[in-house]
């Protein structure tokens, strides 16, 4: 910005410049032109009043002194110098003046001024006065480069003053501009600081204002998430307990396995509990945990869990093959509450085998969820609350799934419609040789 403003004046200074000093420039050498032959034909006439009509019999011409660097002369009817200096013969200036007119002319390149001596009703001679139009050329060219210097020294000043100006109106907005860097970076209580510009104050007013506004809304929806998630943690821990409690009694075997199922779902549930309660602690943008999981121990795991899941749907999943090796790790809970949503929304909204693999790629993991179904509606809304794989709806898993992601410092998202595929990628660790698992 402040370059801009710089050229912005600069261009005004010059534009106005230009338009002040070629006419100014025009009138000095105009000026200095008609200077001079004022000076002369100043000098022409007094040169006329001192000469007698006896000069053509012999008497003697005492002709005023000549103007600086110029000559005066005294020419007769016949054109011959008869006083002073000048051509010995009269030139077109003097045979006009003879027929009783001030001539002014620039004759040969010098400025000449000629005028009529008469007497009683008769011209008997002309007195020249000329100088040389270079003199007046070079004070021509002395005023126009006094005018340049003036001119550069007046946009030398403008430039000076518009880089002045121009710190004056970008300061506030540079400070704005890392104001707003510092809140996407999370932090939600920078504020900018008022400034000297009336217009950038407002923006700065409207700009906190707003800011204001969201952090409220960001806090109670935080403080509603974690009241929430709280509230649900007590009867979760009952329930996993009544379970727990009654594995520990029950010996039927026909209810037991039902009852490890349901134990297990619950533990699941109050991890995902857990991590929404982790999410609403943040008062900036999410920060990545540490990876504590293999990626092959995390897959494994998935499969046992939603294997039987699928199989009671008369469907298949497959999980692998494993293109990872056992030092990859990721933070487990939330990618498996991730690619449990991936895996809920292929068993509902899917069709046929549900394939799950992992892909190592350096710094990153890509999961793969795909089925033999398709993905309908738009897919820029595809992740938003109330969306489903199926369209309209009341879901929030992908919604969930991709703040999830977003809190690992990954990205989910859609990779393909028919058939149906999502991606997580996900940062990794590796372990180094000789450390301890798990560590």
């Amino acid at each position: 910005m402040r370059q801009r403003v710089v050229r912005v004046a600069l261009t005004a200074a010059l534009v106005a410049v230009v338009l002040l000093a070629v006419p100014l420039a025009l009138a000095i050498r105009s000026s200095l032109y008609a200077d001079q032959r004022d000076t002369l034909e100043r000098a022409a006439l007094s040169g006329a009043v001192r000469v007698s009509p006896d000069y053509v019999t012999g008497d003697p011409v005492e002709l005023p002194a000549p103007p600086p660097d110029g000559r005066l002369g005294l020419y007769d009817p016949s054109l011959r110098l008869r006083a002073g200096t000048g051509p010995h013969t009269g030139d077109t200036a003097v045979r006009r003046a003879l027929a009783a007119e001030v001539v002014r002319g620039r004759p040969g390149g010098d400025l000449v001024v000629a005028v009529p001596v008469s007497h009683a009703e008769h011209v008997i001679g002309v007195v020249r006065a000329s100088s040389p139009a270079a003199a007046v050329r070079d004070r021509v060219l002395i005023a126009w480069a006094v005018l340049a210097g003036v001119c550069a020294l007046a946009l030398t000043v403008a430039v000076l003053v518009a880089r002045r100006q121009a710190r004056v109106l970008a300061a506030p907005l540079e400070d704005l501009s890392r104001h707003c860097r510092a809140v996407t970076a999370g932090d939600l209580s920078a504020r900018a600081a008022p400034s000297s510009v009336a217009e950038i104050d407002q923006v700065a007013r409207t700009h906190n204002e707003m800011l204001h506004s969201l952090t409220e809304l960001l806090r109670h929806e935080r403080d509603f998430t974690a009241n929430a998630s709280h509230q649900l943690r007590t009867p979760l821990t009952g329930l996993q307990l009544t379970l727990e409690a009654g594995l520990a009694q029950d010996d039927d075997a026909r209810l037991r396995p039902a009852l490890e199922e349901a134990l297990a779902t619950t533990r699941r549930l109050h991890r995902t509990v857990e991590e929404v309660l982790r999410l609403s602690r943040f008062h900036g943008l999410p920060r990545r945990p540490a990876a504590d999981t293999p990626v092959s121990q995390l897959l494994r795991e998935t499969e046992e869990r939603w294997h039987g899941l699928f199989a009671r749907d008369g469907r298949r999943l497959e999980a692998g093959p494993l293109d990872t090796g056992d030092d990859v790790r990721v933070l487990g809970a939330p990618v498996t509450e991730i690619l449990g949503v991936l895996l809920e929304n292929a068993r509902v909204h899917g069709r046929g085998t549900v394939r799950l693999t992992a892909r190592d790629l350096g710094e990153a993991v890509a999961f793969d969820v795909t089925d033999e179904g398709t993905v309908d509606g738009e897919v820029s809304r595809l992740f938003d609350r109330g969306r489903t794989a199926a369209g309209e709806g009341s879901g929030i898993g992908l919604s969930l799934a991709r703040d999830l992601a977003v809190s690992l410092g990954g990205r989910l998202c859609l990779t393909g419609r028919r058939p149906a595929a999502f991606t997580l990628l996900v940062p990794v660790r590796r372990e180094e040789p000789g450390s301890e698992g798990g560590s």
